[in-house]
């Protein structure tokens, strides 16, 4: 979490600005509305958010629901925050009308655009909405039963899949518990007993384990913090859904996790931990190495004790863990500076590489904007699907979403590399471009300067972002034969391998 800091004047003067605005206004639990853009101030303080998103947050329903305008915003804060509370109100307005989750999900293109355009500009404006949705649900109790039921329904299938993606862990867990409850309150207060008779059955156990581990760690001369990890009620329900409701093939329900200083430390305290208990079989995950598709990391190893107990233990440095809690926005509080100043010149590129997903959504916003056409049935998959990464052979990790090929790879490093494909190996081997990738491939392209883009390509490419490259490489070549004065690709200077 980010060391607390003296609030700043901007910051007083944008809640002294808001309770202006919000006067007389009541929220459904009957408090004072401004308790309401105070509780996401906070939530985003946590977060570790910079000073403009904590001061839209503050300043987020003002534009829909007082009398204050963005002209108003922008003389008082400047156009960032401008910019971030009128994204925010794009995305309220998206939703205005939206009565059944399972008829708009899928269907209502129009709303789904704005979402996109008031994503795509700036993913901060997603956080100030996920901080604004969070808060929402700790007090949705508040609310009739029909909305409760279709605001937890859209967390589930809406916000916090998207809290994984931005791998905001501990959003994406107590969204889904709050929402859970909701949905499916029989079935959630069954899980949630159910836990907590599990964990007091293994409290002692767990004690011992951790006196045991932490005697031979301090011997070693490891730095460590360890402490225990309770299962959430909704992923134990989707566990379950995957084993056939079979309780004893849950072997995470008890974990314990170590926090350490460095990489070398976590491989250290696993071979502790193995020289102490035995591994169960295919239970040992290096996510260290091979990150999981949002950018998680960590060991895992699952073992069984001296007295027969099964106990999973997850393994990290303090920067992992960090970012395994607050995803995107711990990347705020280690590159605040770095990203804020790129977002105020419109680039996002020095995101970590896992969150490159980002930028096929601010293309996608920018042709919106122009009136071009977007397949969104793609867009939405794009946004939600799996991520594999897979590697170049100088061991860069590139993030592509599931079911891309290798030209997609080609395009994604750079449009000359792209256009001048003949060729692959993957994994050392030669491949088809029609292939797909496979997380952790190693993947090698093969150019010349004699190709050229080929129309048939369109069928061996996936992304968005490599189809747009290609298109505008096929026209160039037609208005080229056609005798039409084009401008010219930079000369490529001689065959690459990458």
């Amino acid at each position: 979490m980010k060391p607390s800091v003296t609030e700043s004047e901007r910051v007083k003067h944008a809640v002294e600005v808001a309770k202006k605005a919000h006067e007389g206004q009541t929220r459904k639990t009957g408090e004072p509305y401004i308790v309401h853009p105070l509780a996401v101030k906070k939530i985003l303080e946590e977060w570790g958010m910079d000073e403009d998103t904590i001061i839209a947050g503050i300043l987020h329903d003002t534009i829909e629901d007082t009398d204050l305008t963005l002209d108003d915003i922008r003389k008082e804060f400047g156009e960032s925050v401008a910019f971030l509370v009128d994204g925010v109100t794009k995305l309220s307005t998206a939703r205005t009308g939206m009565r059944d989750i399972d008829t708009y999900l899928p269907t209502t293109k129009d709303n789904f655009l704005r979402l996109m355009i008031a994503l795509g500009d700036d993913i901060r404006v997603l956080i100030i909405k996920l901080a604004d949705r969070l808060h929402n649900l700790r007090t949705l109790s508040a609310l009739p039963p029909d909305k409760q039921k279709k605001i937890a329904k859209e967390t589930l299938e809406v916000f916090a899949p998207l809290a994984d993606r931005l791998n905001m862990g501990l959003l994406r867990v107590e969204m889904s518990d709050l929402a859970f409850k909701y949905v499916d309150p029989k079935r959630y207060d069954e899980l949630k007993n159910l836990i907590e008779k599990h964990n007091k059955a293994a409290e002692q156990s767990l004690s011992k384990i951790k006196n045991e581990i932490s005697l031979v760690l301090k011997k070693e001369g490891i730095k460590f913090e360890i402490s225990g990890r309770v299962k959430s009620v909704y992923s134990l329900h989707k566990k379950l859904a995957k084993h056939n409701q079979n309780i004893n093939e849950i072997y995470d329900l008890t974990a314990l996790r170590i926090i350490v200083n460095d990489i070398t430390d976590c491989y250290l305290t696993l071979g502790v931990i193995h020289s102490l208990y035995m591994p169960m079989n295919g239970r040992i995950k290096d996510y260290i190495a091979m990150p999981k598709q949002n950018g998680y990391q960590s060991l895992h190893t699952t073992v069984i004790t001296k007295d027969k107990h099964v106990v999973e233990f997850q393994i990290r440095t303090r920067e992992m863990h960090e970012y395994a809690e607050r995803g995107l926005a711990a990347s705020f509080y280690y590159n605040e500076q770095k990203l804020t100043e790129n977002y105020k010149k419109g680039k996002i590129e020095h995101l970590p590489t896992n969150l490159l997903w980002i930028t096929e959504l601010q293309m996608t916003a920018a042709k919106l904007r122009e009136g071009k056409k977007v397949d969104l049935k793609k867009l939405k998959l794009n946004l939600f699907a799996d991520k594999i990464f897979v590697y170049t052979p100088k061991g860069d990790i590139i993030d592509l979403p599931a079911g891309a090929m290798p030209l997609d790879f080609a395009y994604r490093l750079h449009s000359e590399i792209g256009d001048h494909v003949v060729g692959v190996k993957i994994n050392g081997k030669m491949s088809n471009l029609n292939k797909k990738l496979e997380q952790g491939d190693i993947v090698e392209i093969l150019t010349s300067k004699n190709q050229t883009p080929k129309s048939t390509w369109l069928d061996k490419i996936f992304t968005p972002h490599a189809r747009s490259k290609l298109l505008r490489a096929l026209n160039l070549s037609a208005r080229s034969a056609a005798g039409e004065n084009v401008e010219k690709p930079k000369k490529h200077r001689k065959p690459r391998k990458v």
